[in-house]
């Protein structure tokens, strides 16, 4: 959809996010609900956008710029899609530097900006417009309609200032993710290991090899739940790695410990391109390698991990940084 609408429409400018005037009007576009579902209920392209101007209609203004609210599998494209069609800027920058499930998990909140007003629509043509008392009421009023809306939303959400964003955001993010598709490719062009090359990229640490030997999945209040387990290939062979998931990864258990958790990436790979897998196309016999990449910093705090720690997904275990957890398993 991004690759079409930049096609059709031009090229999209990216902004610093110091280049960004304090009483600018910031909107983020994104898709909601659970990923599986659109396998098979494709979208036409236009509902990010007509969420947009259902928001912009409320506030009788146009935004000034379009981020992302997450820097991770759809909702990292979306926006592009969006701003090419609309002829609006991008923020160099996101609410999270990596995906979570539920729409009070960013950055954003954690300095006090409100999701709402906020507007949803489907590929029907019906929208609405929520204004609540907080982000958690938010995420629940808002995962009900994405049920009735058949399991899919399009939304946009926490209209903010320019100084609001530059406050709550993980800067350059955007950056960050070409530069990790400029590795891979560098990497396949001269013939090295794509997997070496993600891992240089990202600061990231191996975690696992194997085959994928099952997958638990089911779409249940919006949101796509289950676990993968692996069996390991090479160094790995003789262990076994069980993922549990929510949208994304949240916590990789290798030979009964886990070795990474929210709001650590645990990432998983195609092990000889090191192309993406996202939750929704993990399926029995695929060869992967998982690795383990360091959240940014503001996701440490006691605040944060109270909104995205372990213990909030009911995991009775304490969260470790990625670094801490390898060093501990000899990894």
């Amino acid at each position: 959809m991004a690759i079409q609408a930049i096609e059709k429409y031009g090229p999209v400018e990216v902004v610093d996010p110091d280049d960004v005037a304090d009483d600018a009007f910031v909107v983020s576009v994104a898709g909601m609900g659970a990923p599986v579902v659109m396998i098979e209920k494709l979208p036409s392209g236009k509902e990010a956008g007509e969420a947009l101007l259902s928001l912009e209609r409320y506030f009788g203004r146009r935004a000034d710029y379009i981020i992302s609210i997450e820097a991770g599998g759809m909702n990292s494209t979306i926006p592009i899609a969006t701003a090419a069609r609309f002829k609006r800027p991008l923020i160099d920058g996101d609410g999270m530097g990596r995906a979570f499930p539920e729409l009070q998990m960013v950055t954003f909140h954690l300095v006090g900006v409100k999701a709402t007003p906020m507007s949803m629509a489907d590929e029907k043509g019906n929208s609405v417009i929520l204004d609540t008392v907080d982000n958690f009421w938010a995420e629940r009023i808002a995962r009900a309609i994405t049920v009735k809306f058949g399991g899919v939303a399009w939304i946009a959400i926490y209209p903010m200032s320019g100084k609001q964003f530059k406050a709550g955001a993980v800067r350059h993010s955007l950056s960050k993710e070409i530069s990790i598709g400029q590795a891979l490719r560098e990497a396949k062009a001269r013939g090295a290991n794509p997997l070496d090359a993600l891992l240089d990229a990202t600061g990231g640490f191996l975690l696992f090899k194997g085959k994928i030997v099952d997958v638990l999945r089911r779409a249940t209040g919006g949101f796509a739940r289950g676990e993968a387990r692996l069996e390991g290939l090479e160094e790995f062979k003789g262990s076994e790695l069980i993922i549990r998931f929510q949208n994304e990864n949240l916590v990789a258990i290798r030979d009964g410990t886990v070795i990474a958790s929210v709001p650590d990436l645990i990432t998983v790979v195609e092990k000889d391109s090191a192309k993406p897998i996202t939750t929704e196309r993990l399926k029995y016999g695929l060869r992967v390698a998982v690795i383990g990449i360091p959240c940014d910093p503001k996701w440490r705090t006691p605040k944060a991990l109270k909104v995205v720690g372990p213990k909030y997904f009911g995991y009775d275990i304490d969260y470790v940084p990625i670094e801490e957890a390898v060093k501990r398993m000899g990894a």
